[in-house]
């Protein structure tokens, strides 16, 4: 019997696809590090509350009590109301200020957020809404 010495075979080299997923894996562990929503740092405080709300404008408080708006502008608790007058003024009349504090931060911070807030909704007759910013319970 006469065998053939012109066997095909059928292989696939796979290092080439392993070596392109693990470089895949990198990029995107790395892009997804370099997105952050909140660039302050904040520990916010746990809710069950599943509840959405338009973002008009944020305020974030954090450990260390500096107020800071969009874009991580430091911000003074005098110019708050004045900032955030100029901010809601082009919005409806029922824009919401999302506050996003630091669950050590004291009341007396977040009052201050809302009491601006109150200031503009007295004398511009609006009817807009500070909402508490939380983290899903775990």
């Amino acid at each position: 019997m006469i065998k053939s010495q012109n066997q095909i075979k059928i292989e696939t080299s796979s290092s080439s696809m392993s070596d392109l997923v693990f470089l895949l894996l990198i990029f995107f562990m790395i892009t997804s590090t370099l997105i952050s929503p909140n660039a302050v740092k904040l520990l916010l405080p746990e809710s069950n509350s599943k509840t959405m709300a338009k973002e008009s404008v944020t305020v974030y408080i954090d450990e260390s009590h500096n107020f800071y708006v969009e874009n991580d502008i430091p911000i003074a608790v005098g110019e708050l109301e004045s900032f955030l007058r100029t901010s809601i003024s082009g919005n409806d009349t029922s824009a919401c200020v999302v506050l996003r504090a630091d669950k050590t931060v004291p009341v007396q911070d977040v009052v201050q957020v809302i009491d601006a807030v109150n200031s503009i909704n007295s004398s511009n007759g609006t009817k807009h809404k500070v909402i508490l910013a939380t983290s899903p319970k775990q």
